[in-house]
């Protein structure tokens, strides 16, 4: 009797997780696939600067900041912080310079005293900028083409304040880069999916865009200066109002960045990231913390209701009734953040994904991360 008692009780669970997830699918992630993308470049002119902190990156300027100096946009600069670095970033910036006078450099050097962060040195980027707009990315990215400044810009407006683009990773032939792009594309689908709805969350810092006036009024980053992480999506997750933030997800305005190559640097990358979700609003924790563990029970009672021949059709059928609603819904989405070729492996990186997040927020809830780079 107890048996099927806990059995029936475990079966109900995976229903209500089913439910659950469901209710994210068609509430939350539909409005992302019927998001319409123009396609029409628009006719903006507003002053913006691009501000790129950097610690030892000569590599990654040299190779990639001659394409955020070339963007096709009518009045632009670039503002590097290089922070504390001891190679050869300095000598890169200085010879970029000769060629791109809109590169203006902001010089941070190490004192025994004070400890510098990448907020520390976003804010003197920020206080340097000439723009009221800012964009903001990372100096190992590369925009996807020169319209990407015009792209993100053209949101600005009196009502809009922050503006949130699509950062993916270049792709790969191996597994670990395939469940990075998966988990990115989620993420993507994730904090898009609510600005649309009006609950912005968060931003990824390798492509997002914000005021000086939305900054220096809610007094920066000084709400969470302790925190290492969290310049972007925690600055996003206090600031966003259901009126002041956009979204921008036009093909031509993707900015990528190469993923990590080994367990062991994911594992610090994801540490840092992670670690600052516990200091959302709560209706954002709620929100995310609901989604994860949801899927997690779905698919773990899945695979608990095959194993033990507990209403094997019935459980299912619940999984391929969830994956027909993805395929419908995420086939659109998919194709509009350039990642189609994933959609028909989409059972097995679900599997992973809720795996991947759930181990990843455990950790992060408990080891800190003492640097940023």
């Amino acid at each position: 009797m107890l048996e099927t008692y806990i059995r029936v009780t475990l079966f109900v669970v995976f229903l209500l997780a089913f439910i659950v997830q469901l209710y994210y699918l068609i509430s939350s992630h539909k409005s992302l696939s019927s998001y319409i993308v123009p396609d029409e470049l628009p006719d903006v002119k507003i002053p913006i600067s691009i501000i790129i902190s950097a610690r030892n990156e000569a590599k990654n300027l040299n190779e990639n900041l001659p394409f955020i100096l070339q963007q096709n946009y009518p009045d632009f600069e670039v503002v590097v912080i290089n922070d504390c670095s001891y190679d050869s970033s300095d000598i890169v910036l200085e010879v970029l310079k000769e060629t791109y006078p809109h590169l203006k450099i902001v010089t941070i050097t190490e004192h025994e005293r004070f400890k510098t962060g990448k907020k520390f040195a976003l804010t003197l980027g920020i206080k340097a900028a000439k723009s009221e707009h800012l964009i903001f990315t990372d100096a190992d990215c590369r925009p996807a083409s020169s319209n990407w400044i015009t792209r993100m810009a053209a949101h600005f407006n009196n009502e809009v304040h922050i503006v949130l683009g699509y950062s993916p990773y270049y792709k790969t032939g191996n597994f670990l880069n395939s469940i990075i792009r998966f988990e990115t594309l989620k993420t993507a689908i994730n904090y898009l999916s609510a600005a649309l709805n009006g609950g912005a969350y968060m931003g990824i810092g390798r492509n997002l865009g914000y005021t000086k006036t939305l900054f220096f009024a809610n007094k920066g980053f000084a709400a969470h200066m302790h925190v290492i992480s969290g310049d972007d999506d925690l600055f996003v997750n206090q600031n966003a109002t259901a009126t002041n933030t956009d979204i921008e997800i036009h093909q031509d305005a993707f900015v990528f960045t190469s993923a990590k190559t080994t367990l062991g640097a994911l594992y610090r990358q994801k540490k840092r990231h992670m670690g600052v979700g516990k200091l959302y609003k709560n209706t954002h924790r709620y929100m995310l913390s609901f989604d994860a563990l949801s899927g997690f029970v779905f698919y773990g009672l899945l695979i608990w209701s095959l194993a033990y021949y507990f209403e094997p059709l019935f459980a299912l059928g619940l999984f391929f009734f969830r994956w027909i609603i993805q395929i419908i819904i995420y086939r659109k989405t998919f194709k509009k953040l350039n990642s189609a070729s994933q959609l028909w492996c989409l059972p097995f990186f679900d599997f992973v994904y809720y795996i991947y997040i759930n181990v990843f927020g455990f950790i992060g809830t408990f080891v800190k991360t003492t640097q940023w780079k």
